[in-house]
């Protein structure tokens, strides 16, 4: 008669992403001295940063590899354990938790989804060698200083990228809008932005244009066959997030899909937390480290206190 598989041991937490949100919790968990398990699926957002000059502490720059290099090597000095797993679902079980990634599980008593988001990028094989060479940007707060002065446009929908080019505006007076939508308008919501980019000399291309790359630099090929380079592009073509597997826990959304949480970046799901830019708000590094060290010290107060026992007095 064969046996039913033992249920997997039960965790003080569990951390699902490996960005640097998700690293940060865990080197706070395990200072904690709280079990502590990171599923990485390897993909995240950071991982896509060149060169962040706005990181505190990294005076000359760090790239994104070299970040989460460092943020992993310091949550593993600390005993951070790391397993390779893409969640597809959670669910409340008791007085804790179950996670799944197909066939494999795991429990514990809290969760921090750190799962960030995915930007779409242009579809187009040579996108990765762009955003290496700041050719493609994706965050205009992160990097628009060092495109000062420089060419710039904002690829997108027209409704999207209006607000985006204005804001660009303060770091360049050669701003252009590349909208991806033929015969669109920006819609009521983006009519003034349009306005105010317009009023501030941001210029307008024609739609439906296709972006191209040379090997340092992007083009924009308009309907009509005109070209106009630039120094750097950035895309606003939206992003996907995983937040929907909290959602399907019971954790609300905003109207935009990202998580909504308290000030203890608690969601609606007692003992679920979110971080990140899998949260609404600025998605920004030092903001992510922020949410993360409030989430894991929520947690590491929400589980029984542990009194320490053993160890050598110092």
């Amino acid at each position: 008669m064969s046996q039913s598989p033992a249920a997997p041991a039960m965790l003080d937490a569990i951390v699902v992403g490996a960005g640097p949100a998700g690293l940060t919790a865990a080197t706070y968990l395990r200072r904690f001295h709280r079990d502590c398990l990171v599923l990485d699926a390897g993909d995240s957002r950071a991982r896509w940063i060149p060169e962040s000059n706005n990181c505190p502490g990294f005076p000359h720059g760090v790239s994104g590899d070299e970040l989460l290099r460092l943020m992993r090597e310091q949550a593993r000095k600390f005993g951070a354990r790391f397993e390779h797993a893409e969640i597809d679902a959670i669910r409340r079980q008791n007085d804790g938790f179950v996670l799944s990634a197909g066939p494999r599980q795991w429990r514990a008593h809290c969760v921090i989804l750190a799962t960030g988001v995915a930007d779409t990028l242009p579809e187009a094989s040579w996108t990765g060698d762009a955003v290496a060479c700041g050719a493609l940007r994706l965050c205009a707060v992160c990097d628009a200083w060092e495109a000062t002065d420089s060419r710039i446009g904002v690829y997108g929908p027209l409704a999207d990228i209006a607000a985006h080019g204005l804001f660009l505006r303060s770091y360049s007076e050669h701003v252009t809008l590349l909208p991806t939508d033929p015969g669109s308008s920006p819609g009521d919501g983006a009519v003034e932005a349009l306005r105010q980019a317009r009023e501030a000399g941001v210029a307008l291309l024609p739609a439906g244009g296709r972006l191209e790359f040379d090997g340092e630099r992007c083009s924009y090929r308009g309907p009509d066959g005109t070209v106009a380079t630039f120094d750097s592009v950035y895309p606003y073509l939206g992003a996907r997030t995983s937040a929907g597997i909290a959602a399907a826990a019971g954790a609300e959304l905003t109207g935009d899909g990202t998580l909504v949480v308290d000030a203890g970046q608690t969601t609606s799901v007692p003992g679920l937390y979110a971080i990140g830019d899998v949260v609404s708000g600025l998605n920004q590094v030092s903001v992510a480290v922020g949410q993360a060290a409030v989430a894991a010290t929520r947690v590491h107060a929400r589980l029984p206190h542990v009194p320490r026992v053993g160890g050598d007095a110092r």
